[in-house]
């Protein structure tokens, strides 16, 4: 497993005393070794699990991280001046820093879950090795408890072959002819030898199979200790490896706090009185308000302007025509007939 230093490191792992204490003599029985074999698998789908939850959890980090530099580098704020424009810019920086360090977590957060992999993998390979040698002295066992019982039930046989000509032989023999007597005794011997020769080949068979018993409960022994020692490192790994994980994120709280703390730290220098008096120096345009528009008849505007000019009068507020100005038209005396 990768070092995180102290401040993330898990809780010491029990003794080797302890970790040595084996539990074989527990699963001693035929399926022991099944039940054992099972749990390491078992073991190894949790192993898959955690490695999983790493792995989308580094993805929501770094997803969660690179949205936050995508919002801190588009977020504007160029309209706002002075105090509050710095303050809003060290919030922009911050969380662009803020991002940036969640997808370092992502970073950390792969490199647990390629040592979690690696050790699933070596655990993989080290059982496979118990399993093959298991495996062979497993059906080593089977096949010669096989060949023993069936050579078991031929020298019952054979026995029970043997005893019923023996006592065929013990009747015949005593009211038989010698003819009669000398077929049953030899068939008597064939069937005693016959049961010799099963019983030798039925002792031979248990002696092969308590050889390869002794061997099989010594890989048996070996093999338990070894799944044992395997299941205790994977827990221990396991197990600090999840401490591990909480000890990031908290340590990734911390970060996150810092960083915002800087923000604080301009907003509390952040005038709003300063940021208004900038402003009125900056953009000022006097302090005289613009005069005030009066009303303006139509009319004596015009009669001003026609005041100005020689020969023009007004009459009762109307504007007269120059013409109007003009002598009187001539008119024709009384009498007097047009051209």
């Amino acid at each position: 497993m990768s070092s995180w230093g102290p401040s993330l490191q898990g809780p010491s792992p029990p003794s080797a005393s302890s970790r040595m204490a084996s539990k074989c003599r527990d699963f001693t029985a035929h399926t022991g070794y099944e039940v054992l074999q099972q749990r390491l698998l078992d073991g190894r789908k949790m192993c898959k699990d955690v490695e999983e939850l790493l792995r989308q959890r580094a993805q929501a980090e770094e997803r969660y991280g690179k949205e936050l530099v995508q919002i801190a580098r588009k977020a504007g704020g160029q309209t706002e001046i002075n105090s509050l424009r710095a303050s809003f810019d060290s919030l922009k920086k911050q969380m662009e820093d803020v991002g940036s360090s969640h997808i370092q977590l992502a970073l950390a957060l792969r490199d647990e879950l390629r040592s979690l992999e690696d050790f699933r993998e070596r655990q993989k390979e080290q059982r496979k090795k118990y399993e093959a040698v298991m495996d062979r002295v497993q059906k080593s066992k089977l096949s010669l408890y096989k060949k023993a019982m069936e050579s078991k039930k031929a020298y019952e046989q054979k026995c029970r072959d043997a005893d019923d000509a023996e006592q065929a032989f013990e009747r015949i023999s005593a009211n038989g002819q010698q003819k009669q007597v000398e077929k049953s005794q030899n068939k008597a011997k064939q069937c005693k030898d016959s049961a010799t020769d099963a019983e030798r080949v039925y002792r031979q068979h248990i002696e092969q199979l308590e050889k390869v018993r002794a061997e099989w409960e010594q890989e048996h022994r070996t093999t338990c200790e070894a799944f044992q020692l395997q299941e205790f490192d994977r827990l221990t790994i396991l197990r600090n490896a999840l401490w591990v994980h909480c000890n990031q994120l908290s340590m990734q709280c911390v970060k996150d706090d810092e960083f915002y703390e800087e923000v604080r730290v301009t907003l509390e220098g952040c005038s709003i009185e300063a940021d208004i008096e900038s402003f009125i120096q900056a953009k000022s345009t006097g302090t005289e308000p613009p005069a005030p528009v009066l009303y303006q008849n139509y009319y004596d505007r015009e009669v001003t302007l026609s005041s100005s000019s020689p020969g023009v009068q007004p009459s009762c507020g109307m504007i007269k025509r120059p013409q109007e100005f003009l002598e009187p038209p001539c008119r024709t005396p009384p009498g007097s007939r047009g051209l």
